[in-house]
């Protein structure tokens, strides 16, 4: 299933004396079986009603109470992944179709559609432009044309959607025209230097909503100079990007600051750009969670920064014996491996001797067995069948501080590490470790 996104629209307290509906369908009508829908707010979203999705129908009824604005209807899990948004102007009902594969389409409410056409055709417009550079032609009589069908469009659903939530977003949204055809690296600069004249970062309604974190996304991420750059010159150019959009958002709320990094540096993860996570997350968001009190997000980035791909496996220590030996003073390997396991969990016990008889083999590798147990008894039995394994015994469970350390949420879990210790994956499943092991 495919992510679905519109932008979302801050509510406007516009109170609803009758009751309205958001209904429509699903297809493929089996892929869906339930839906959720969530008024989205500047600080969060609130719960508005739910509904069965039966043969691909569903029909959400609006509290009366319900106001204008955006509301996000979830049809899966995770959340954050599998929903679109609608707009309901607190007037007339919205009937959709929602299709996996199209995406999202009204039969009625004109605010959706008036939205959805004008980013449709605002695109397929800066498009034009874009493939008249491509072609590395002077064209001007085509270049005079888009330029001119496009400054037509805006103006024309500007005066469209007067008076509606979609006016907000056409209006930030104006796109820059050259008033000439200019060279390509003119355009480019001259895209970038306008690219926040329309956007107004106070305005409430735009605080609220995915497509100003969109926009500023877009910035950072593609708002690069035209030459070719290595990896490093791309995040230091994302690095400026960055400080200017911080430049954009003096005077606005410590909270919505903290929304805006936050969203940068989950797609600077997303995409390796480990010196630009690190510096959104050292610069920006660590001070502003102080007044934010955002720390379950910054304690989750910690855990990721702690074993990403790359980084420095976190330390061991375990006794064998009467010495005292530790993960990092391990230098006679290649390649070393954690195994987070359990001898009351079936799925290792399972697991483990396929495994093991699979590496005797592997000269190359070094396996340090991490038990998270709650007593040693049945420990020792299971452990003593793998006897090339170091075994380290993590009493608590899941409460271990090596449990916590390694962010473990299920056994058993695999990490594979280089002669450095640092981490070059994280498996969940035998056959896909061995395959690993196989390719490097």
């Amino acid at each position: 299933m495919r992510k679905i996104v519109l932008f979302p629209l801050l509510f406007l307290t516009l109170s609803v004396m009758g009751r309205h509906t958001i209904f429509g369908t699903f297809s493929p009508a089996d892929n869906y079986s339930w839906l959720i829908a969530y008024h989205l707010e500047p600080d969060g979203q609130s719960y508005v009603a739910d509904s069965a999705i039966n043969s691909g129908k569903f029909t959400l009824v609006l509290p009366e109470n319900s106001v204008a604005g955006i509301y996000r209807l979830v049809y899966a899990l995770p959340q954050d992944e599998f929903y679109f948004d609608v707009i309901y102007n607190g007037i007339e009902d919205v009937q959709l179709h929602f299709d996996v594969s199209k995406g999202v389409d009204f039969s009625t409410s004109e605010e959706n559609k008036i939205f959805n056409a004008y980013f449709r055709d605002i695109h397929s417009l800066e498009s034009e432009i874009i493939q008249l550079y491509s072609e590395g032609k002077n064209k001007t009589k085509e270049f005079e044309t888009v330029t001119k069908s496009l400054r037509a469009s805006q103006t024309a659903y500007e005066e469209l959607s007067k008076d509606m939530l979609t006016q907000h977003f056409v209006k930030a949204n104006s796109p820059y025209i050259p008033l000439k055809n200019e060279s390509l690296s003119d355009y480019v600069k001259n895209r970038k230097a306008n690219y926040f004249t329309s956007l107004d970062l106070k305005n409430p309604i735009l605080q609220a909503s995915g497509f100003l974190t969109d926009k500023i996304s877009n910035y950072v991420y593609t708002a690069l100079p035209l030459e070719q750059m290595g990896p490093l010159e791309t995040e230091r150019a994302m690095q400026e990007n960055t400080r200017k959009v911080n430049g954009h958002l003096e005077g606005t709320s410590a909270g919505f600051k903290f929304h805006v990094f936050h969203n940068l540096w989950k797609q600077a993860a997303a995409n390796d750009y480990n010196t630009l996570s690190d510096f959104i997350y050292k610069d920006y968001l660590t001070p502003l969670a102080a007044t934010t009190k955002d720390q379950e997000i910054i304690n989750t980035i910690k855990t990721y920064n702690r074993l990403r791909l790359g980084a420095i496996a976190p330390e061991i220590e375990w006794r064998d014996d009467n010495t005292v030996k530790k993960l990092s003073d391990l230098n006679d390997s290649k390649y070393y491996m954690l195994i987070f396991w359990s001898s009351t969990c079936g799925h290792c016990l399972r697991d483990l001797p396929r495994l093991y008889e699979g590496l005797k083999q592997r000269s190359n590798l070094r396996v340090i067995a991490i038990g998270l147990e709650d007593d040693d008894v049945r420990w020792k039995i299971e452990s003593a069948q793998f006897e090339n394994f170091e075994h380290v015994l993590a009493l608590g469970k899941w409460e271990n501080e090596y449990a916590e350390l390694y962010d473990i949420e299920k056994t058993p879990t695999y990490f594979v590490l280089d002669k450095e210790k640092r981490i070059i994956a994280k498996l969940g499943d035998s056959n896909e470790l061995i395959k690993f092991l196989n390719e490097n």
